[in-house]
Order: structure tokens, then sequence, then C-alpha cells
């Protein structure tokens, strides 16, 4: 049975999204793959597989801090910044938000048909297949980045330079 964080900041969670919610979500954006699945044990593997993509991608990207030194997952997190508030406001520091529990069902859809962190290989400058011809960009980066997922989790993401809020009064 997967553990999964309850906002508590569990020394032992494994994922950020039960498969009951995973499965509300995916009926809700009508992605009959998920439950398409063989079974919930299956459904339960790549929830923790999206779970520790996100640890690893997203670690040191997320604003605010871990809300205990002792919690196995990057969330709950305190002083989150909601940045689109008109004074300073923060998301509560006592649970997973929706998005990045929306964010992680998705990578678990995702997993079961492709590795969401897969090994890097040098990149081919130039195929030619008969009278067929490709070049890539050698400085193009190699991982897949998920535009969707990173979008979605935007708002929790630290942001560079010091920006202020203008408000005329």
């Amino acid at each position: 049975m997967i553990i999964v964080e309850d906002g508590t900041g569990l020394v032992n969670a494994e994922s950020y999204v039960s498969v009951a919610d995973a499965t509300v979500y995916h009926n809700n954006i009508g992605n009959a793959a998920w439950s398409a699945l063989a079974n919930d044990e299956i459904r339960e593997q790549l929830l923790r597989k999206a779970t520790a993509f996100m640890l690893q991608r997203y670690r040191s990207s997320w604003n605010g801090w871990r809300k205990t030194t002792t919690q196995s997952l990057d969330w709950p997190r305190s002083l989150v910044q909601i940045k689109d508030a008109v004074s300073l406001n923060y998301y509560d520091d006592a649970s997973v938000p929706e998005l990045v529990k929306n964010a992680c069902s998705s990578l678990a859809l995702r997993a079961s048909t492709q590795i969401l962190l897969a090994d890097e290989k040098r990149a081919k400058s130039s195929v030619t297949i008969g009278p067929i011809s490709t070049t890539y960009d050698p400085f193009s980066s190699q991982s897949i980045k998920y535009k969707e997922i990173d979008t979605m989790l935007s708002p929790y993401f630290n942001t560079t330079g010091f920006q202020v809020r203008m408000v005329r009064g």
C-alpha cells in the first residue's frame, strides 16, 4: 500500500497523491489511459516513479523551505509565497498543493509508457538515411523537458531576480 504525504511531513511518504485522487484527476481531464492500466498496484508503482522524478528534477527549484528536516518528500513546505496575491500571502504549509498532486498524476501516466529520467547519450550532429538528412543542434539539451509539468508547477518555483509589485493607491 502506497504511503501518501498528508501534509504533516511524513518520514516515509512515497507519493504526493493517492491512486484514488490521481484517478479522479485523470477522469476529469479525459485520460482514459490511466483507467486502462491493469490494476492499482501498477498505478502505485507509477506514482512512486513520478514522485521520485519530481524529487530529482525539482528539489532545488521549489520556493520556501521543507516543513521538517525529517520529511521524505519536498512538500509540505513553509513560506511558499503566493506570487500573484495583492498582499504578502503564503500557501498552506499543512498540505500538498493541488497542482503538485496534478503534476505527479500526469507524470505517473507518462511513466507508464516512458522512462521519466532517462540516461543521456551523446547527441548525433547529423543523420543520413538514403536521400534524407537531418542535422541536430549540437547545443540543445538531450533531456526530455515536460513543459506542461514545468508550467503547472511554476507558481511554486524560485524566481531569479528581485521583483517588486507596484500598486497604485
